[in-house]
């Protein structure tokens, strides 16, 4: 199994000084990056938001940086918001970024968790669906043909013309992003894409059904559901105890759960919730190494799943508490992981 982080790159949204703020927080990240690649994970990947509070709207431009200074971290966005994009632009930024790293790129592909960016780049909230639907598409057809005829509802048609970069390996990995919508699941399956599902409240227990409803659809549609990847994407936090990485997750994370959640109708979070939700059954996976190591393979005993990326930076994390739990994850919780995923191989071999 691939173990992973993902971040937006949050940022002060009531800075002073917005360009000084970026600056640091982007100045930070490719630190983060370079030190994950360094412990030995195997994915780093980069939302695109287009708010105060996040200072990555064009994901690639800072992964081709984080390129340049790693060595085999895979690098993805997480997500790429597709219905207000161009597929075309989407799929050449990533096809260089795929040359620029040595063919490590890969496409996280979802409707994004926010709106911003539909009126900021002239769509229409009502065609949600469709432009999904179209892009998605249309980018598939460019990943596999170099010259592309298309045609849609919502954008300009495509006569034959190709499409420039190719990445490094002929196609990019291109996954579906999703947060448990089991139509979005069913789609991801019939077009035997990869998916990755985020888990940010609940019992994660409770979402293992879409997986299997995935893996149905996929072989409903013919595609081969031995070869489907998945993933779950999930918040938490690792320190050298269970208490330090509560403490210090506690703040920045309920601050940015809170804040959404009043732009949303939610009800205000509180550290009774919180220290739940870092129980075995809970959705935070936070604590120690072991702890969290223990958690990473119950989930993946109930999942299957291939890969397991988590969110740390969320909020003002401090950097320096980012970096020691990077390293954690890299050098404690990784090597834990994969010594009992390996005995569970065995262990199944053997029966």
């Amino acid at each position: 199994m691939e173990l992973g982080l993902h971040t937006f790159a949050d940022v002060d949204p009531a800075a002073a000084d917005r360009g000084r703020e970026g600056e640091r927080r982007l100045r930070q990240l490719l630190e983060e990056i370079e030190l994950a690649d360094q412990v030995g994970l195997d994915v780093f990947g980069l939302g695109e938001h287009h708010r105060p509070d996040y200072a990555a709207s064009a994901p690639p431009v800072i992964l081709a940086a984080a390129a340049a200074r790693t060595k085999r971290i895979r690098l993805s966005s997480s997500v790429t918001v597709l219905s207000s994009d161009d597929p075309v632009r989407v799929f050449q930024q990533f096809a260089t970024l795929d040359l620029l790293s040595g063919g490590r790129a890969e496409i996280m592909a979802g409707r994004g968790s926010f709106i911003e960016s539909f009126p900021l780049f002239g769509y229409d909230l009502k065609d949600y669906d469709q432009l999904f639907e179209e892009k998605l598409d249309l980018l598939l057809a460019i990943n596999d043909n170099e010259k592309v005829t298309w045609r849609g509802e919502l954008r300009a048609p495509i006569p034959g013309l190709g499409v420039y970069p190719r990445p490094l390996h002929g196609k990019l990995p291109i996954w579906i992003a999703v947060g448990g919508t089991p139509q979005s699941v069913a789609r991801a399956g019939a077009y035997g894409l990869p998916l990755a599902l985020a888990i940010i409240g609940g019992t994660p227990a409770r979402y293992a059904p879409l997986f299997d409803l995935y893996r149905e659809a996929a072989s409903r549609a013919g595609q081969d559901a031995s070869k489907l990847k998945t993933s779950i994407n999930v918040h938490g936090f690792i320190a050298d105890t269970f208490e330090g990485a509560a403490d210090q997750f506690y703040g920045p994370q309920s601050t940015v759960m809170n804040r959404i959640g009043a732009e949303r109708g939610w009800g205000p979070t509180s550290r009774a919730q919180f220290d739940l939700a870092t129980g075995p059954e809970g959705h935070l996976f936070l604590g120690d190494p072991e702890t969290v190591a223990n958690k990473i393979v119950a989930h993946h005993r109930i999942f299957r799943n291939d890969r397991f990326v988590l969110q740390m930076a969320i909020g003002m994390m401090p950097h320096d508490q980012l970096l020691r739990g990077i390293e954690l994850y890299g050098t404690k919780v990784s090597p834990l992981v994969r010594k009992a995923l390996a005995g569970d191989a065995a262990g199944n071999a053997a029966g």
